[in-house]
């Protein structure tokens, strides 16, 4: 499998998550309350799984290739996927700190909460359809088979030892049971 073709199978798995992200804000702002524990199950996933496993394998690997072939990180498409990535995190981190708040019945907090999943939720969908339709082809047209072969084992790497044996199974779980949860299986 070609690493892009990798990179697309997480997307299909993440944006299974995403449908559930947004079903939780929704239900965030009818209800007024926040389900503490399916926010902390989509922390998790998108924290470990898409920023420490999906991203890496984009920021340390993917585009570093591509930089190599005249793709500019300042500017153009890698520029906006990376400015991206940190706007996410930025997303996650806020509705990880404001959970005990919301927890404390403080309704800023929930509605913050919610605005930040939405947020994080439409900011993922276009950089995923952004990948899918021009930076990835883009890749595959300019890697050279080597490139291709290299990226494989970068990837194979960082899912033995920065992310860690049978982990990538685990969040593929929790993405089901997040899923579940939310009421889109």
């Amino acid at each position: 499998m070609k690493p892009t073709e990798e990179l697309k199978h997480e997307h299909t798995v993440i944006s299974h998550v995403l449908r559930s992200i947004g079903i939780e804000a929704r239900r965030i702002e009818d209800t007024g309350s926040v389900r503490t524990q399916v926010i902390e199950m989509i922390l998790d996933f998108s924290t470990n799984f898409t920023d420490r496993c999906h991203h890496v394998k984009e920021e340390d690997h993917l585009f570093p290739v591509l930089e190599g072939k005249g793709v500019s990180r300042e500017s153009g498409p890698v520029a906006e996927l990376l400015a991206e990535h940190e706007e996410g995190r930025a997303r996650l981190k806020a509705v990880g700190d404001l959970l005990s708040a919301a927890g404390r019945g403080d309704n800023s907090a929930v509605l913050s909460i919610a605005r930040n999943l939405r947020g994080y939720e439409e900011l993922m969908e276009k950089h995923i359809a952004r990948e899918d339709t021009v930076v990835f082809p883009l890749a595959d047209s300019l890697l050279a088979e080597d490139d291709q072969a290299g990226l494989e084992k970068a990837f194979a790497r960082v899912e033995e030892i920065e992310t860690g044996e049978g982990v990538h199974e685990r969040y593929h779980q929790l993405a089901h049971a997040i899923s579940e949860r939310s009421g889109t299986e």
